[in-house]
């Protein structure tokens, strides 16, 4: 059993009937507006997540693709997990900013992803890589987003 309390409650829901579905649900709740995409975390492990959403009326702009800033909703959300998943338990972080590239048209459901190295828990800026994908695997969005590592207080 994973020690990390998110990986741990991750490994739990799976057991339940639609565990995957009640975990994504229970995550999009620490920042409302994840939920505006109906993200479903699809794997969730140290240093990597994957997240699912659908193209659908709400998420589209005026041309009928993925909006821009659900994309990144997405890649946010991925980004969230996969530090609270992965960070060491000395430490805490914050988002500090975030870089991305549209690179093509979302015009399908969107497949995003968001992984760290695993020698990168430092204090300082650590650089999270996040990409999103349309059903053909073509890169959508591409960025980084820095969050800044700090030690957890003393208590």
């Amino acid at each position: 059993m994973p020690t990390n309390y998110l990986l741990a409650l991750y490994e739990k829901t799976l057991r339940l009937p639609f565990g995957r579905q009640l975990f994504s649900l229970m995550f999009a709740r620490k920042a409302p507006y994840f939920k505006t995409i109906r993200p479903l975390i699809t794997e969730l492990r140290p240093n990597y997540c994957e997240l699912r959403f659908k193209k659908r009326k709400a998420v589209e702009n005026h041309i009928g693709t993925v909006h821009a800033i659900a994309l990144c909703n997405g890649l946010e959300m991925a980004m969230g997990a996969v530090a609270e998943a992965s960070i060491p338990k000395h430490l805490r972080w914050i988002p500090k900013g975030m870089q991305v590239n549209y690179t093509a048209k979302a015009n399908s459901d969107i497949r995003i992803v968001a992984s760290i190295p695993e020698n990168a828990w430092q204090v300082g800026d650590v650089d999270v890589a996040v990409q999103g994908f349309r059903s053909d695997d073509t890169v959508v969005i591409a960025g980084t987003i820095t969050i800044y590592v700090s030690e957890k207080p003393q208590r």
